[in-house]
């Protein structure tokens, strides 16, 4: 018999693009809880677009706690189901529009921003690889509407200026539901979130 290929350890595998940009996420999280300042989370932003493997991200997130809740993605690790990536971080409608429904996976932060267009985002069906979640929706002239499931906690913090950011699906979820923070400004535009019943996809709703 043939020797056996030598095994490889998973963490001098390659990062993908995906891989680096959900850690940058954890520093950009990071910052914005105070943990980092700005001039360290650009010094490590910069070791994340530069690492090649998973060894060379590991060492951005030793000192923070995330670090071990989201662990840098690898064989066996995050993400959650095989060939699993969040989507990107971002949708932009400039006259026209853009929609993310369906079993989509859900970044920590998600920014939408429509002008003088319309973009819907529907997180009834979507997977979330975190519990708390950030949806930032900008509509100028335009609007977005973002649909929440109904046992979801939601936060809106919005702004309406000279148009309407709603904020009546503020409220508690059931317990263990995620936390879905809802943030931005709507310009002579509005911004509307729903609360409905999550699709059953057996009764094809």
């Amino acid at each position: 018999m043939g020797d056996l290929p030598e095994r490889i350890d998973p963490r001098l595998m390659r990062a993908s693009d995906a891989d680096r940009e959900r850690v940058a996420e954890v520093l950009r999280t990071a910052a914005a809880e105070g943990r980092l300042d700005l001039d360290e989370v650009d010094e490590r932003l910069h070791a994340v677009y530069a690492a090649r493997t998973y060894a060379d991200l590991e060492p951005v997130l030793h000192d923070l706690p995330t670090a071990h809740a989201a662990p840098v993605p690898g064989p066996g690790g995050v993400p959650a189901r095989p060939g699993e990536v969040p989507a990107t971080g971002s949708a932009t409608a400039i006259m026209s529009g853009f929609t993310r429904r369906g079993p989509w996976v859900v970044p920590r932060t998600f920014t939408g921003t429509a002008f003088w267009g319309g973009g819907t985002i529907d997180l009834r069906e979507a997977r979330m690889l975190h519990g708390e979640v950030t949806i930032r929706a900008f509509a100028v002239m335009g609007g977005i509407t973002v649909i929440v499931p109904e046992d979801a906690e939601v936060h809106v913090t919005g702004t309406g200026i000279m148009g309407g950011f709603a904020h009546d699906a503020s409220g508690p979820g059931r317990h263990g539901a995620a936390r879905i923070h809802i943030t931005g400004f709507a310009w002579w535009g509005g911004v509307n979130i729903e609360r409905r019943r999550r699709k059953r996809r057996d009764a094809g709703a």
